[in-house]
């Protein structure tokens, strides 16, 4: 038996230190992995910048190696942000070896439908073009709406013979619950506060309510102008014939897009690659220079003067819950906006904000210091493709905020979500409850014996006007917040509040936002309200170590990356069902996803 224990104990040492020594073998080889792809670029003359938005389109690139690393298929897995797109079209606009870029987009995927992002890039391909360097587009696959309106600012449009466009407008369909929770047991018990905050309409009716309706039709309405109106210009086509190839479904293919002027040519890849070299001065039999936009990042820039100013951008992006990571916004996001006013060399502050909302309470905590450090030195909220309700609720104590003519905001209104399930845990499944207490209000709601958040029974009326006037408070702090950030009365900002939803043209005209223009935009203003001649930018918060970082997403990332692959496009049906499970208590965000194609 020693011997057994013995062998055994042996065994298992044996196991552990292969495992360790295996652990420390993978580092080693993924850091050689990612050290060799994260080599300086040399620039060629005759390069040509290709933009191809084959990720998702995120605010903030990362500049951790392990930020984005595959480890199913041990490989980096660059996603580019909005600043480094920004960043590397501003560099190429004086660099002589780039000479010209080429947009090769077919679908664009971005954080909350990403229009106001798109809208950023489109801008800066402007002032690009404004130089005289070129910008053609083409695509293998042809263009989804959103691809078209960002490829529409090139020079001259191509596509595949075999492939399609199309012009469908903007709309969708909403998934209403009302009718599926009664079917098994489950009701929602809603307590909101104003007629437009419809985040939960999904839970008690089976189609949308007339002011939902309304506020939805609104900004879509205001976006697919937007778009339109860009096309109408690049294009020479009148907004009047755009909307009736739309509305007749005319845009289908290739020769459709050809034959309406949506494109100027209908050709294959290798016809559009001796296009390029011809543009670029290449020989048709040597090999085109394209440079993505993640190996641009890498050559190195002109030298700047060093300045020892700073304007700090802190990006507050994803949904607001009780803890920080690279896709959402927590509590710490109070500590990186703290140590940004306490530092005295960072002059100004641009609050980057691209979230739905979410937590009324960590919206406050982080409301409180953007109030604090907007007493100290000029802090200006840059709004991105959504900033409503908690995203909104961070903002407004801002100098001054600016949104993308394409962003959506608004959504000033408070409501709480809970699920009661009397029926289903009593008479469908047989389980029974019984409480108990030391005081009258113990046993306050409930309790949840199928480990969901589903209570044993419905609030009482008093329970539910306890609730009531938690949510009342709420929204009346949330008005009160608005109102001195605005400078309007709270009678003002409920006139326009009441939970609707804004595109950025009517939230201006309702003095919700002061300016609309891009994150360059709000970088301007608070140069000017800083009085610099001279700054350089840091992003907050900061980045954590490549090895922390690594070690801390490994489990997360290998899990994630298996469903995705298994679920593909349906995915983001999983990530909305688990979101749903933790949707309950009392919210200021939009919960629905904003997918505009």
């Amino acid at each position: 038996m020693k011997s057994f224990f013995k062998y055994t104990l042996a065994s298992f040492l044996g196991f552990l230190l292969g495992g360790i020594i295996l652990f420390f073998i993978g580092l080693i080889i993924v850091s050689a992995i990612v050290t060799s792809t994260d080599q300086p670029t040399t620039v060629k003359d005759k390069s040509i910048l290709e933009i191809k938005l084959d990720k998702e389109l995120t605010d903030r690139g990362s500049d951790n190696p392990f930020s984005n690393f595959d480890f199913l298929n041990f490989s980096p897995e660059n996603t580019v942000g909005l600043n480094t797109i920004l960043d590397n079209i501003e560099k190429a606009k004086t660099d002589d070896k780039i000479k010209g870029i080429y947009l090769n987009v077919s679908y664009i995927s971005a954080n909350f439908g990403g229009m106001a992002s798109i809208e950023e890039i489109r801008e800066k391909l402007k002032e690009f073009k404004s130089t005289g360097k070129f910008i053609l587009s083409y695509n293998n696959f042809g263009y989804s709406q959103k691809g078209y309106y960002l490829a529409s600012v090139a020079d001259s449009i191509f596509i595949n013979p075999q492939a399609s466009i199309y012009l469908f407008g903007l709309g969708g369909e909403r998934t209403f619950y009302k009718t599926f929770l009664k079917k098994i047991g489950v009701e929602a018990q809603v307590i909101r506060v104003g007629k437009y905050k419809s985040a939960t309409e999904q839970y008690f009716r089976d189609n949308m309510s007339d002011e939902s309706r309304e506020q939805t039709m609104a900004y879509v309405g205001a976006i697919w102008n937007q778009i339109i109106g860009g096309i109408s210009e690049e294009r020479g086509i009148s907004i009047k014939k755009l909307n009736q190839l739309t509305d007749e479904l005319r845009i289908k293919n290739a020769d459709d897009a050809k034959n309406n002027n949506l494109v100027d040519g209908v050709i294959y890849e290798d016809e559009m690659n001796a296009k390029l070299k011809k543009l670029s001065g290449i020989k048709a039999d040597k090999k085109l220079r394209l440079l993505s936009i993640s190996k641009y990042a890498k050559a190195p820039a002109a030298n700047h003067k060093f300045s020892k100013n700073k304007i700090a951008i802190i990006y507050a992006s994803g949904e607001i819950i009780s803890k920080q990571s690279p896709s959402s916004i927590g509590p710490e996001l109070a500590n990186s906006i703290r140590k940004a006013r306490k530092d005295s060399t960072i002059k100004a502050i641009v609050l980057r904000v691209n979230s739905p909302g979410g937590s009324a309470l960590v919206s406050d905590i982080i409301w409180r210091e953007v109030k604090l450090a907007a007493q100290t030195k000029p802090l200006i909220a840059s709004m991105g493709n959504v900033a409503a309700s908690g995203g909104y609720y961070i903002s407004c104590a801002a100098d001054t905020i600016v949104a993308d003519t394409n962003t959506i905001t608004g959504s000033i209104g408070i409501y709480g979500l809970f699920f009661s399930g009397e029926e289903l845990i009593k008479n469908k499944l047989g389980f029974t409850t019984d409480s108990y207490g030391t005081n009258k209000h113990s046993a306050f709601g409930g309790s949840y014996p199928l480990m969901l958040p589903i209570s044993s029974r419905k609030f009482t009326s008093y329970e539910k006007q306890i609730i009531q006037g938690i949510i009342n408070k709420g929204y009346d702090t949330f008005l009160t917040r608005v109102a001195d950030g605005r400078k309007m009365t709270k009678e003002e900002v409920h006139e326009i509040a009441q939970g609707r939803v804004w595109c950025a043209q009517d939230a201006q005209k309702n003095g919700l936002v002061d300016v609309l223009g891009s994150l360059e935009t709000a970088i301007k203003i608070a140069k000017e309200k800083a009085g610099l001649e001279d700054y350089r930018l840091v992003n907050l918060p900061k980045e954590k170590e490549p090895f922390e970082s690594l070690i801390e997403n490994f489990t997360s990332d290998v899990k994630t990356k298996i469903l995705k692959n298994e679920l593909g496009e349906s995915f983001h049906y999983y990530e909305q069902s688990k979101k749903l499970i933790k949707l309950g208590g009392i919210q200021t965000r939009i919960p629905y996803k904003i997918d505009l194609n």
